[in-house]
């Protein structure tokens, strides 16, 4: 009888020391998963390639207010760099107001950053918005620093930034309606 309690008393105590090894493994997976999910995210480079974060700015809109980029987390942004005298960003205009309305009620936005310090007068700008009938926000880019940021070498410069603020495509030249709309419609398929 006694060895037969002492028996019950080993495969009791196996029992406790094999439960805790495999919590304890558990438990050490878990933290491992969680703090690679961490790492991941906080990995996540600033800079302006795709797979980076889009570095934030803040500029003076049209209107006269601050807008800064992260002001529109939650939304896919096309950030568009033009000029009023550059004549591949005066054929896009068209797809990027057709677009911008199209979509914008899809969580999608188009803001457009002047190269303000390239232009021969600030006064072009809001004639060049009137002609076009933009309607989409516009920011200034007096000083030339965000195109710098964004290293801008051709006009015009797109990139789109997903809802994350995660830069997912480049594009150097003119884009039209076309390509807005396959790129938006790729994300979204990636889960972007």
């Amino acid at each position: 009888m006694e060895m037969k309690k002492n028996v019950i008393a080993i495969i009791v105590i196996l029992a406790l020391v094999g439960w805790g090894i495999y919590d304890s493994r558990d438990s050490q997976s878990n933290l491992e998963a969680s703090n690679s999910t961490q790492k991941e995210t906080a990995e996540v480079k600033v800079g302006t390639q795709v797979g980076n974060m889009a570095p934030d700015f803040q500029l003076v809109s049209l209107d006269g207010e601050e807008v800064k980029l992260t002001d529109y987390r939650g939304k896919k942004v096309l950030l568009n760099f033009w000029a009023t005298w550059c004549p591949p960003c005066r054929v896009e205009m068209p797809h990027m107001e057709k677009f911008y309305n199209d979509f914008k009620t899809e969580e999608v936005v188009i803001l457009g950053v002047n190269l303000t310090h390239t232009e021969e007068s600030v006064a072009n700008v809001p004639i060049f918005v009137a002609d076009f009938g933009l309607t989409f926000p516009i920011v200034f880019d007096e000083k030339g620093q965000v195109s710098k940021l964004y290293q801008v070498v051709a006009y015009p410069t797109t990139y789109l930034i997903d809802s994350d603020g995660i830069i997912r495509e480049k594009f150097q030249g003119a884009i039209n309606y076309e390509i807005m709309d396959q790129s938006v419609s790729k994300m979204e398929q990636r889960g972007a």
